[in-house]
């Protein structure tokens, strides 16, 4: 197993980087999770916690310690998701029988943007010291501030797509954006190109749950 997730098992190369077997299953696992919830698919819980386990692996080989040590409370609310999609409250069910696409206010709208930024903000710190602070576990952060940031905007969509918001797409497309600067600056040459086509892909979920919202309210 070790020798399965090593770095050194490199699969091919791009840009001068090279691309491991934890890295591609990695992508695989997370475009299939992600052209599920487009689709409003329950199954894309499932391949999201696979997704989370090799992403928990790959975060650490690259030194991106926020995005790793996040990946168990991505873990939990993946699992709170895969209920609340399949245990709708009363007036909460789509025609499906599953939980159904709805808009936030404009007041919540707010608060979750200024709370993702101060979180951001204060983790960013932490983490600039955490090797400082368990030496032997963790070498050097790599862009602490910009790894902090997508950490709390990864779980604030998740949060929201665990809640059939509309609006968790709005972050996904951030997540992404931002994504692409941070694994271009880590030193990866496959991720950035992959979180190009999870772009494409949230454009069409936003499309397909907007389609979906206005059907069922």
């Amino acid at each position: 197993m070790v020798e399965i997730f090593s770095t050194d098992n490199i699969i091919f190369s791009i840009g001068g980087q090279g691309v491991s077997l934890v890295e591609i299953l990695s992508v695989a696992s997370g475009l299939t999770c992600v052209y599920l919830a487009t689709k409003a698919k329950v199954a894309n819980f499932w391949m999201g916690y696979l997704y989370n386990i090799l992403l928990f692996i790959l975060f650490y080989q690259k030194g991106l310690y926020s995005s790793m040590l996040v990946q168990p409370i991505s873990f939990i609310i993946n699992f709170y998701g895969h209920y609340r999609w399949t245990h709708p409250g009363a007036g909460e069910e789509n025609s499906k029988k599953q939980l159904k696409v709805t808009l936030m206010s404009n007041p919540k709208r707010v608060y979750f943007v200024l709370q993702t930024l101060i979180i951001s903000l204060v983790w960013g710190f932490a983490l600039m010291n955490i090797d400082d602070l368990f030496p032997s576990l963790f070498s050097e952060p790599q862009r602490p501030m910009l790894d902090a940031f997508v950490t709390v905007v990864i779980l604030t969509a998740q949060y929201l797509s665990a809640q059939k918001k509309l609006e968790c797409w709005a972050a996904w497309l951030t997540v992404n954006i931002t994504n692409i600067t941070l694994y271009i600056l880590a030193g990866m040459a496959f991720l950035p190109m992959v979180s190009a086509a999870y772009l494409v892909l949230a454009f069409f979920g936003f499309t397909m749950w907007r389609k979906a919202w206005k059907e069922n309210n």
